[in-house]
């Protein structure tokens, strides 16, 4: 079986993650270190994730804003282990204008030196906290329930197109809450938000749970995630919720007069994706042959690809197509219109079909002269490529019976990508009882080992770090103590001895 791209899965996971990206046109290099151009069929799928989940955002009582690129030093000073924990990614303006060198070359004047450094927005609890603090004076002003669709810039030493660059595109949450029950139950929500936005729009099978105090967002008082295992068994952290206490209103003085009178720091929260997911959506859904895209976020579901032969039929069969276009336009599948589109490119139609079956759109129509004299059409399904035999699965239908039968086509292809994610998931998480268990499990040579489950006593400070680094020399870290545990199995933690009081996954990741 010949593969549409030129390295698979096995023989180099990474060189074929790269591989999807360039030949399915998602993204390139731009130029500058760490950043990249993302093409058409890239910022589409983002676009798509965008709609769908700033819906479920408004949904739940939040309302959009924009807040400045860039942010005065002095703000993120306020709050100490906030700032240590960014203070390395952090890119800075420090002046506003440039002059000649008399070189032929372009330096910073130095009459033109910021009187305050501004840092180019790596997150933005510190200004919007700033914010809160002007808008929020009496208990009757809370909640406070922002969302922000933005790019934000952290410096990153290694980089890796859509899952770790300079410069990404996310949406931040951030809200202000009268106490801590609410903002804690914030905090969940949205944690839930994402996890079944991910489960039902990316058809990422995800784990929710919360993160261990190393792991924690700088300056929260409880991080959660949501994580999700890639084909060669490490895990991706897809998106995070934060519950910041009164840590941040402290800092930037959020402080309310309550109902009784007297005065309290608000209690905050923030939350975030970011175009890391289409990273993971590669990861999870990819096969040799490049992308599948699930079809609610695919930019086009249905790809109408006319078998033109520089003839005059040529434009009969580009009218039938235009056609069968119209027809399924005017449907609905997964609850909105049909996204569908005719390939018309001056091109060979057997280079445009591996064009897009690279990209992954999730349904490909072949239409040649024969097809049309017969009222056919010629039906891929890009996540069921090849029969049996290893041959390409083209399956000849009447035009009719594809046009009635493309929404349970798609809702079909959509819930299949869903349940190959999540088959792969459970196969792939095993019980460990002891640290020899977790060594054996990922020792070297073995290939893709997936994640271990063990018992956690939650230890913390001194005791953890003693943990994180036994875990360091395995290169692993815990990536989450998943959400509805009612109790532990009796047994002592793995790594302190000590009554363990839930579980924990632990495992590589990205």
């Amino acid at each position: 079986m010949k593969h549409a791209l030129s390295v698979t899965r096995d023989a180099d996971f990474s060189a074929w993650y790269q591989s999807v990206i360039a030949e399915g046109d998602l993204a390139e290099e731009s130029g500058v270190r760490g950043c990249m151009v993302i093409r058409p069929w890239g910022y589409g799928i983002w676009e798509r994730i965008q709609r769908l989940l700033d819906d479920r955002i408004k949904a739940t009582g939040h309302e959009n804003c924009y807040f400045p690129l860039f942010i005065p030093l002095s703000y993120f000073e306020k709050e100490a282990e906030h700032v240590d924990g960014f203070a390395k990614e952090m890119a800075v303006v420090t002046h506003h204008r440039l002059i000649a060198d008399g070189k032929g070359g372009l330096v910073p004047d130095p009459e033109a030196k910021l009187e305050e450094p501004l840092v180019v927005r790596p997150t933005s609890e510190t200004v919007i906290g700033t914010a809160f603090a002007r808008w929020v004076q009496s208990w009757r002003d809370l909640p406070v329930l922002i969302n922000q669709w933005a790019n934000v810039v952290r410096w990153e030493m290694r980089t890796r197109m859509f899952l770790r660059t300079a410069e990404f595109l996310w949406q931040e949450g951030h809200t202000a809450h009268a106490t801590v029950d609410e903002a804690r139950a914030e905090t969940i929500q949205m944690l839930e938000v994402y996890r079944s936005f991910a489960e039902d729009c990316l058809a990422m099978h995800v784990i929710a749970g919360e993160k261990p105090e190393n792991e924690r967002f700088p300056g929260a008082v409880e991080t959660y995630s949501i994580e999700a295992m890639m084909q060669d068994g490490k895990a991706l952290q897809a998106g995070t919720s934060h519950f910041l206490g009164d840590n941040f209103a402290r800092a930037q003085n959020i402080r309310f007069q309550n109902a009784e009178g007297g005065l309290d720091f608000a209690q905050t929260t923030s939350w975030g994706v970011s175009t890391r997911m289409i990273g993971g959506m590669i990861m999870v859904h990819g096969d040799d042959d490049g992308m599948r895209v699930p079809p609610k976020v695919a930019p086009w579901q249905v790809v109408i690809v006319p078998m033109l032969r520089d003839q005059p039929e040529d434009e009969a069969l580009l009218s039938y197509c235009r056609d069968l276009q119209k027809e399924l336009v005017g449907q609905s599948a997964l609850g909105e219109p049909i996204r569908a589109m005719v390939d018309a490119r001056a091109q060979k139609a057997a280079n445009k079909r591996w064009g897009w079956v690279k990209k992954g759109a999730p349904v490909i129509i072949e239409v040649g002269g024969r097809d049309m004299a017969g009222g056919n059409v010629s039906v891929i399904r890009r996540d069921r490529l090849y029969r049996e035999d290893g041959k390409l699965d083209s399956v000849v239908q009447p035009r009719g019976d594809f046009v009635s039968g493309v929404a349970d086509l798609l809702a079909d292809i959509q819930g299949e990508l869903h349940r190959q994610s999540a088959e792969r998931l459970k196969a792939q998480i095993v019980p460990v009882d002891d640290w020899a268990g977790v060594e054996a499990h990922f020792a070297d040579g073995v290939k893709n080992p997936g994640w271990v489950d063990v018992r956690w006593a939650k230890p913390t400070e001194a005791e953890l770090e003693q943990v994180v680094e036994k875990l360091k020399g395995l290169k692993l870290t815990i990536r989450n103590a998943p959400m509805g545990q009612t109790g532990c199995d009796d047994g002592p933690c793995i790594f302190t001895g000590r009554e363990a009081v839930e579980r924990v996954l632990i495992g590589r990741a990205y």
